[in-house]
């Protein structure tokens, strides 16, 4: 686990990456693996490389409707002069015909089927008679013309799939057609959310004055679950030391432990005066736009911690700064960065010098282009909650910016 060097008010100054550093440093894989059948197995991360069991295709078949041929007895056939052959067998896929073809005979076979022996091209039915006792063929083939060959994909042994990716339906999909019925996939990580603040009231509860609905507790629970991670714990605390404590002091076992709220310097930001000195972890003022205030380390026992500021888009952009690589680490996954891409701006804003903005954006197109626009009127004002829902990402502006003008490209992080 890193150490942090604060400033003279015990506040760290750092950039975005410096962070980010501190974070995946502290975060290791957590090592545990388990065997899932395929039909469990996509959105998982693969624990290990693996490798095809079988051939792929695990023999010569055909990839058109058609007929089997041998490629001598037609070599001069054309539309205007067919050339007639004899159908000795008819071959849909999954076919366990003996059929030969010998001189002068054809098979009519089916997308899938396996070459019968002798045959060495296939000839579509669109360019027969397509009979079924015999067959005129108007074309001429090449050898092995519409034949797949047996392991012209992968052959058995061949590495099929690396450690540490997301196992979509494409990837599990070859699984399948490689022989495997079953892979090994890391463990999910378990992860406890606590919102804080005395102010916060469930969901759906009556709201006295100065009372606020808490969102941050189902926003990070919903992030934790998009990002591979289960939800542990889930709760709100009030700004209260003891209770804090006496939470930390009887939790669940978890693998992950996300503040939201209280990590400022204020005089009520209790979950930094609580996690001073709380095992290994350090207090910093990021470079970044929302989301300065951050906290990062190790709960004595070896359990990584975050503090997040408590305002909702801080959480949510700190989440996807800092939180999810550090779940992606956790799972052993080959990548913990989101890709980037880059849209055109409709309509410009400020952004703060010397700092990394992250700006909840809208998605568009316009000329066959895509293009970002603010998705809440105030912009990345912290508070505006309502505004993530209208956001597909965030667009992130460099340090050295300070404003972005209409037409101006900008990286955009998409998140759904």
């Amino acid at each position: 686990m890193p150490t942090f060097t604060p400033a003279p008010d015990g506040v760290d100054r750092v950039s975005v990456d410096a962070h980010l550093a501190r974070v995946l440093a502290g975060v290791a894989p957590l090592g545990r693996v388990e065997t899932v059948g395929l039909a469990d197995a996509a959105g998982r991360t693969l624990a290990a490389p693996v490798d095809a069991l079988v051939d792929l295709p695990s023999f010569d078949n055909s990839a058109m409707d058609g007929y089997a041929v041998r490629e001598g007895d037609v070599a001069a056939a054309a539309d205007d002069a067919p050339v007639v052959l004899d159908v000795v067998a008819d071959l849909p896929a999954g076919s366990a015909s003996g059929a030969t073809i010998d001189t002068g005979q054809a098979a009519r076979i089916m997308t899938g089927a396996p070459i019968p022996p002798g045959a060495d091209a296939v000839v579509p039915v669109e360019r027969t008679d397509a009979g079924t006792e015999r067959v005129a063929i108007r074309t001429a083939p090449r050898p092995g013309h519409h034949i797949r060959r047996r392991g012209e994909d992968l052959h058995a042994g061949d590495p099929l799939l690396g450690a540490g990716v997301v196992l979509d339906a494409r990837r599990v999909a070859a699984a399948a057609a490689a022989g495997l019925a079953e892979l090994p996939v890391t463990a999910v990580p378990h992860v406890a959310v606590i919102a804080t603040g005395t102010e916060l009231a469930a969901p759906g509860a009556p709201l006295g004055f100065g009372r606020i609905h808490d969102s941050n507790s189902v926003l990070l629970g919903s992030l934790v679950a998009e990002a591979g991670g289960a939800v542990s714990e889930s709760l709100r605390l009030p700004d209260d030391p003891a209770a804090i404590r006496g939470w930390l002091e009887r939790r669940h076992p978890c693998d992950l432990v996300v503040f939201a709220g209280g990590v400022s310097v204020g005089a009520h930001d209790v979950v930094r005066h609580v996690l001073t000195g709380f095992g290994t972890v350090g207090f910093a003022r990021v470079a970044m736009q929302p989301g300065a205030p951050q906290a990062f380390g190790a709960l004595p026992g070896g359990t990584p911690v975050f503090g997040l500021p408590g305002n909702p888009v801080s959480v949510a952009v700190s989440f996807e700064a800092f939180v999810r690589p550090a779940i992606l680490r956790l799972l052993g996954r080959a990548e913990t960065g989101r890709r980037t891409w880059p849209a055109v701006v409709e309509h410009g804003w400020r952004s703060p010098a010397g700092r990394r903005q992250y700006m909840p954006v809208a998605l568009g197109r316009h000329d066959g282009r895509p293009t970002v626009r603010p998705a809440a009127a105030g912009g990345a004002a912290s508070h505006l909650a309502a505004g993530l829902a209208a956001a597909d990402g965030f667009a992130i502006v460099p340090e050295d910016v300070d404003e972005v003008a209409p037409g101006d490209l900008v990286e955009v992080a998409v998140t759904r």
